[in-house]
């Protein structure tokens, strides 16, 4: 049976509450930039459910000895935030998957040609195969900037099967491309937008991510 891209949206108040902080014009960058931390830590909460293996083992409580069950630390994490947009999430995942090493990869898009360029990647030249990868994306719009991406993690041994994305808003047309090319990705995302404007950009969106963020 082929495998289907799974696009989650989570009905969390808090995700709903801090979409709403960044989808206003009115809020000041210092909020913005909180608010995607949030973002980003709830979108991971989110993502990470039955993703991390976890290991079965005894503990001493001050009492009587007792079942516990941890998070493998042997386990190879990788979260990569896609360049500058990307940074933004990254905060709020990093303090959920603190022994993650964190991988940059930096893409920007030409305004004409909607083509994702890179021009910073600090990926390693190979992942071991078991390896969880979290991306942080904030805007999923034609979705090419996500695929340059994934196709660079492929050819480092990265299997799509264990990729999470969290983006804060996503479009039809990069949930078509990325299902038709790596049907077995996982996303999260605050929530998925109408569609995109003749320039590219998601509507209603939130506008740009990266210049929100950053206050540029």
């Amino acid at each position: 049976m082929a495998l289907k891209l799974r696009v989650h949206v989570p009905p969390h108040p808090l995700i709903k509450h801090w979409l709403g902080v960044t989808r206003d014009e009115a809020t000041p960058s210092v909020l913005f930039r909180s608010a995607m931390t949030e973002l980003g830590r709830w979108l991971t909460y989110e993502a990470i459910r039955e993703w991390l293996p976890t290991i079965d083992t005894t503990v001493q409580t001050p009492l009587a000895p007792c079942p516990a069950t941890f998070v493998n630390p042997e386990t190879p994490i990788a979260i990569v935030p896609i360049l500058r947009a990307g940074l933004a999430l990254m905060e709020g995942a990093q303090a959920l998957l603190p022994l993650a090493s964190i991988y940059h990869i930096g893409m920007v898009r030409d305004e004409e040609t909607l083509e994702a360029t890179c021009y910073v990647n600090k990926l390693p030249s190979q992942f071991a195969p078991e390896t969880r990868v979290l991306i942080s994306e904030p805007m999923l719009a034609t979705g090419g900037t996500l695929i340059a991406v994934m196709a660079e993690l492929v050819q480092r041994g990265v299997d799509p099967a264990l990729v999470r994305i969290i983006s804060v808003v996503t479009a039809p047309p990069a949930l078509q491309k990325l299902g038709g090319l790596y049907p077995d990705l996982t996303i999260f995302t605050a929530t998925i937008d109408e569609g995109l404007n003749d320039k590219g950009f998601i509507v209603p969106g939130l506008g740009d991510a990266g210049d929100r963020t950053f206050g540029t």
